[in-house]
């Protein structure tokens, strides 16, 4: 299996492990520019922003039911905000600046306070000038674990996301391109998993291992594949499927999804196990798994994770709105339009699902 490709040459693995630890109450969050090795040492290092000077910022634990407290202090210099992606959240909380909130100014900060109702893999990231702000590294996971949690060797955070860095490993500058916004958005030329090139798992064989996939690119459609590894799909995007299903051959992970895998290493001591990101050309290896000797054989299916709670949503009341859609790369395109019912988008938007 090759290395991840890309422009600049001589790849090396980069000493940036998930951080994690239960959150206690309040957490502080940092939001400050920082310097981060992303590219080989002869590039230097690449400035980006960061949550407490790191990319991507620490991972946050809690477990389902419990109420978070975190404090934003924003040293930034742009106007932010923090979104809780997926969690179901009362809308005061939802992070959206000039809609559930004022946004944050540079030196200022607020106190997000909410409850953890599902259990799941979520991520928080800024919600103001997205495009810039999530690339240069204002980002990071939220899990919220079951209190029946499945037994594991190892559940491992893999935060996939790609930059796009000029020659001289520094961020381009350009977040407004014309190009980027009439097509496909922005899209990196680097890809990175828990902020690092090359990311490497040591591992055991016959280890089972929870993989919690999360999307936090801008713009890139990610397609997945295991090598070495074999196993179900637990859930998607923190919402438990009730029936573990075997993983296909490709996975596709949007931006923003998350995909919540067990698998168990089958890959023979003294080789690599794979998580491949597919592209036209062939398969890369987004992260790598190191197989030692191990004493456990192949387990049999997981029992389905524990359902979360139903929350309905009801649209008795709801009225109709039109949403008129428009434009495209060459312009003078066929307006679309959409009737939806409003007061079912915004209790949506209320349970942080937008």
């Amino acid at each position: 299996m090759p290395s991840r490709r890309s422009f600049l040459a001589s790849l090396a693995a980069l000493p940036l492990l998930p951080r994690s630890g239960w959150a206690a109450t309040p957490v502080q969050l940092a939001l400050a520019p920082l310097q981060q090795q992303i590219a080989p040492a002869q590039y230097g290092k690449t400035d980006l922003w960061g949550v407490n000077s790191s990319m991507p910022g620490p991972t946050l634990q809690a477990r389902q039911g419990d109420r978070l407290k975190v404090q934003v202090n924003n040293g930034l210099p742009q106007e932010t905000s923090m979104h809780w992606h997926g969690i179901r959240i009362e809308n005061a909380m939802d992070g959206v600046p000039g809609l559930t909130q004022a946004p944050i100014a540079p030196g200022a900060e607020f106190t997000y306070d909410f409850a953890l109702p599902d259990a799941g893999t979520y991520w928080y990231h800024s919600h103001a000038q997205s495009v810039e702000q999530v690339e240069r590294g204002i980002q990071g996971p939220l899990i919220v674990a079951e209190h029946d949690a499945p037994d594991v060797d190892q559940d491992l955070v893999l935060m996939l996301d790609d930059i796009r860095l000029m020659q001289d490993a520094a961020v381009d500058p350009v977040f407004d391109h014309p190009h980027d916004m009439s097509h496909a958005g922005r899209m990196g030329n680097v890809m990175l998993t828990n902020g690092q090139i090359e990311a490497r798992y040591p591992v055991q064989q016959g280890d089972r291992l929870r993989l919690r996939l999360i999307n936090s690119a801008n713009a890139r459609i990610f397609a997945l594949g295991l090598q070495g590894l074999t196993g179900w799909i637990m859930a998607y995007d923190g919402m438990p499927l009730t029936a573990p299903e075997e993983i296909p051959d490709q996975l596709l992970l949007a931006p923003a999804q998350r995909i919540d895998l067990i698998v168990d290493v089958t890959a023979d001591a003294g080789e690599d196990a794979f998580l491949v990101q597919f592209e036209r050309d062939g398969g890369y290896a987004q992260a790598s798994f190191p197989v030692s000797a191990g004493t456990k054989s192949t387990r049999n299916m997981p029992a389905p994770l524990p359902p979360n709670p139903d929350h309905a949503i009801t649209l008795g009341n709801a009225r109709s709105a039109t949403l008129r859609m428009e434009g495209g790369a060459m312009g003078g395109m066929r307006a679309a339009e959409w009737q939806g019912e409003t007061q079912g988008m915004r209790s949506l938007a209320q349970a942080g699902q937008f």
